[in-house]
């Protein structure tokens, strides 16, 4: 069984992906970029795109039929890697009790200039 979670985003049709997608009992996110009703949110402020991007990858995760407690792999991508205390602390917030393996990598950019972090998250729902 398939199950596709929708971002909503009008870059899914064209580039062929969904936010989600759930296969038995795994889940992938894709990478979550800070938008919100096709705008960048929270402007030059690592720590609350690494959250709002992590939130969303875990309201994703809920549609597809698992929860926080299943995440097994955080992947939390930045275009300036002496930031990553910021991002670790939203991390932190959210994980420190589940404590996924997780990956901290510096990009060169991404699509919008104004994101500094783009997360994916990867669950085996128990």
């Amino acid at each position: 069984m398939r199950k596709i979670v929708s971002s909503g985003s009008h870059l899914e049709e064209p580039i062929g992906f969904s936010r989600a997608c759930r296969i038995g009992n795994s889940i992938s996110v894709s990478g979550t970029a800070p938008i919100n009703n096709g705008k960048t949110v929270h402007i030059d402020d690592v720590y609350n795109q690494t959250k709002y991007c992590l939130e969303l990858s875990i309201t994703a995760i809920e549609e597809a039929g698992g929860s926080i407690q299943d995440v097994i792999r955080t992947r939390i991508m930045l275009t300036d890697i002496s930031r990553w205390k910021e991002a670790a602390q939203a991390h932190g917030e959210l994980f420190s009790s589940i404590k996924p393996a997780c990956t901290f990598v510096e990009v060169s950019r991404f699509i919008d200039l104004q994101w500094l972090v783009e997360t994916e998250v990867d669950c085996v729902v128990s």
